[in-house]
Order: C-alpha cells, then structure tokens, then sequence
C-alpha cells in the first residue's frame, strides 16, 4: 500500500522570510521638485540676476565683448535655476519649462558670437525678458491658489515693461547699454529676492506641512 507524501518543506531562502524590501528607486522630477519649492533656491535665482546688475552699474566702461559674455553667463544660470523651479511648482510645468528654454537659449546666442553688434545684444535680453515675463504673468493668472500670486504677476508685469524698454529704447553704445541692463536686472532682483522672501514666510506659518506646498511660478 503507498503512502501519501505531503508537501516537502522548501529549502533555501524561500523558505525563510522575505527578507527587507528593497529601497524605493529615487525619482528625479521629485528631487527636483523638492529642491524647487525650496526659498533658498528662489533666493539663489533672485541673486544671480541682482549680482551681474550690480556689476554692470559698478563698471559701466566694460567692453561690449565683456558685456555680452556677462549677459550670457547670467541668461544660462537663470535659466538653470528656472528649470529645476518649473518642477517645483504644482500642475503644468509646461510654462516654467519654456520659460528655462528661452533663457538657455538666449544665452547661448549671446555666448555664440560675444562680438555681436548691441542692437543684436538689445534684441536678445528684450526678447527674452518679454517673453518671460508674459509666460509667467499667464501662469500666475491661471493657478488661483498660488502663494503670493500678487508678487510674482509684479515680477511678471516688471519683467515686461523691461524687455520693452530694452527693445524700445535702443542703446548707441555699449556703456549706455550697459547702463540700461544694469538698471533693470537690479530692479529684477530686488523683485525676485521679495518673492524668495514671502515664499519662506508662507513656508514657516505652513509649518513642516508647508514643503509639499507647491512653489511659485518659475
């Protein structure tokens, strides 16, 4: 007569228990979301517009090759800095992502040829600022519940009339011009350095709560 086997016991690790779980894969837009909620971040944006203006007001004889190079180095980092903050705001990032692009791109056409004529320079950082200023003055119109969403359509309607004036009011020389740009990007800093502020402020009434609050249009 046969006897039934039961189930045999399985060896191995099997057989054991399952073991820790493997640690959650990282996301990128996340990181780059946390990092673009952060004041700090904003606060490092609204200085690297604030600086290359200073300089600019503090050495109005620089060279139009000079003042070109600055331009453009001050147009890739901004548009760095509004790359990753496009991530840190909360449903489309489609605006602050073209807002990045166009900063790059001015930057790099500035970088491309440092001896290019002023009226081409004027065109460039005017375009740019105009553009800007539109797109982010729509996001900050279209999302009711932004966080100080007063402050940043000044910073839009700012950026704006900016790039008008540029583009209105051709320089004839390269210390004019300098002069001109200067002006503004101190006046853009100032602006921007409002929103970084008012942005810790409602971080800090929100509390720990307040870092997953979605950030300001970038």
């Amino acid at each position: 007569m046969s006897t039934s086997q039961g189930s045999a016991p399985r060896a191995g690790p099997e057989a054991g228990s399952a073991g820790p779980s493997p640690a959650p894969a990282v996301d990128p837009a996340d990181q780059l979301g946390r990092l673009g909620r952060s004041w700090v971040w904003l606060f490092g944006a609204a200085m690297a517009t604030l600086v290359p203006g200073v300089l600019m007001l503090v050495w109005p004889e620089a060279t139009l090759h000079v003042l070109a190079v600055l331009i453009g180095v001050y147009l890739l980092v901004i548009g760095a800095f509004r790359f990753v903050a496009a991530f840190g705001r909360g449903g489309d990032r489609v605006p602050g992502l073209i807002v990045a692009v166009l900063f790059v791109l001015g930057g790099v056409l500035c970088l491309r040829n440092p001896l290019q004529t002023i009226a081409a320079l004027s065109l460039i950082v005017g375009a740019v600022w105009l553009v800007s200023g539109i797109v982010t003055l729509y996001t900050a119109v279209a999302t009711k519940d932004m966080p100080h969403r007063g402050v940043v359509m000044a910073v839009a309607a700012l950026g704006i009339v900016a790039g008008i004036v540029v583009l209105a009011l051709p320089a004839e020389s390269a210390r004019a011009l300098t002069r001109l740009l200067g002006l503004w990007l101190v006046l853009l800093g100032l602006a921007e350095t409002a929103v970084a502020l008012a942005w810790r402020s409602a971080l800090r009434r929100a509390g720990i709560a307040g870092r997953d609050m979605s950030g300001p249009a970038g």
